[in-house]
């Protein structure tokens, strides 16, 4: 296993549409694993391939507090949504960044595991939001696209400073 890079906003690649995985193989065993690595070492809750710049669709998640409930999903797709909640975000690939974002209170998502085998998960509260924020990852989408443009334009400006600085 390997802590992979994750990649930050404003990066061009976050906004790259995953394609679906077709082989499910000792390569995407490893890049689970090593997903769940990264997400555990940054530590956060969610993470997508696209955030370490592996276009597939392939996320992981542990909303747990002790780590105990890890769950990988191979091209997932939300297939049921009920309901509305706001609840407030934050991002690998956004750090230090929280805002508060409308999405879906219940879902079903429907995915494979590691091995191929398609499955169903109903999801809500904090993992519904979590699984719904992986899959915009997939698509290209950040949360703080869900907000004003106003609030984008000074986390985008905050972020290039912090970036700057950092160098």
């Amino acid at each position: 296993m390997a802590l992979r890079q994750i990649l930050h906003h404003p990066d061009p690649r976050l906004r790259t549409r995953a394609t679906p995985v077709t082989r499910f193989d000792d390569e995407l065993a490893v890049l689970i694993e090593d997903m769940f690595e990264t997400m555990y070492d940054a530590p956060g809750i969610g993470l997508a391939a696209t955030q370490i710049n592996v276009h597939r669709r392939v996320i992981v998640v542990d909303v747990s507090t002790d780590r105990s409930a890890p769950l990988h999903l191979v091209n997932p797709e939300l297939v049921e949504t009920s309901g509305e909640e706001e609840m407030e975000e934050g991002c690998l690939s956004v750090p230090g960044i929280f805002e508060t974002v409308r999405r879906a209170e219940c879902i079903r998502v429907r995915a494979r595991n590691r091995t191929g085998q398609t499955f169903e998960l109903d999801a809500d509260g904090l993992l519904a939001v979590c699984i719904q924020h992986e899959i915009d990852h997939l698509d290209g989408k950040l949360f703080v696209d869900y907000l004003s443009q106003l609030k984008q334009g000074r986390i985008r400006k905050k972020l290039e400073k912090e970036q700057r600085l950092a160098v």
